[in-house]
């Protein structure tokens, strides 16, 4: 591990975690790993329940960490691996609030009655894998932020006193506080690389985020409305022809 990135979520770790690979620190370790090879995530839920973790062996073949699981236990990580580099990318804490109020939360809020119906598979054999990582995805980002997502005021000034703990937990010759749109300069400049010759990673703004959501959902209900409009328009011809065949009353 020669990077670790410990900003919050929606404040660029996408683009940094992009640009890191692009200057030689890949592969990364974020939260799409877990989604690859949900296994991994039983090594985040023991470190959810207090559990001694060999971060050495949770991060093996990785040169960086960037956001979520990562940024959850950043203390446990950053005194894991004492000769790398930490990045904390920031941003303003009301526009931070404002991405993250439209993208995180509202991703991890419970869907609405529709959707859970249309998405709901019946009752289904027991995948333990799958279990934990539900639960690891779904409670990673509350410890990142220290809680349920809140207020304003609230949410804005827990991202000032995380940015706060890290400056004053990481020594400065470690740390870069990084905002993603002072480009590669800066944090090529931290590294001792030379700067690519081509523009700094631009990649999951909350406008990329909330279409990649809408297509997934999309990808999920379509089969089942059609499905459901099918055996509807099904139901309700044979109901008609039923209906036509049925012999009418002599009148009186």
């Amino acid at each position: 591990m020669q990077v670790i990135g410990v900003g919050f979520l929606r404040t660029g770790t996408t683009s940094l975690a992009l640009a890191l690979d692009r200057l030689g620190y890949g592969p990364c370790y974020n939260m799409r790993v877990l989604n690859a090879e949900p296994g991994r995530a039983a090594d985040w839920a023991a470190a959810m329940d207090g559990q001694t973790v060999d971060w050495g062996k949770v991060f093996a073949g990785y040169g960086c960490s960037v956001g979520s699981p990562g940024t959850a236990f950043w203390r446990d990580i950053v005194d894991a691996f004492p000769d790398a580099k930490v990045v904390l990318t920031v941003r303003d804490p009301q526009r931070w609030y404002d991405s993250a109020a439209q993208t995180m939360s509202a991703v991890l809020a419970t869907p609405p009655l529709l959707v859970r119906m249309l998405s709901w598979r019946g009752p289904r054999r027991p995948d333990p894998e799958a279990e934990v990582l539900d639960r690891v995805q779904r409670t990673t980002w509350e410890r990142e932020i220290g809680g349920a997502f809140g207020e304003r005021a609230e949410m804005a000034e827990r991202f000032e006193r995380h940015v706060a703990e890290v400056k004053a937990y990481v020594p400065e010759d470690r740390l870069l506080v990084f905002e993603v749109k002072d480009g590669w300069a800066p944090l090529c400049a931290f590294l001792g690389l030379p700067v690519p010759d081509e523009p700094f990673p631009r990649e999951n703004d909350a406008a990329t985020f909330k279409r990649r959501q809408r297509q997934a959902l999309k990808r999920t209900l379509l089969p089942r409305i059609l499905a459901t409009t099918a055996i509807a328009t099904g139901a309700a011809i044979t109901w008609a022809v039923l209906r036509k065949r049925r012999p009418s009353k002599p009148n009186r």
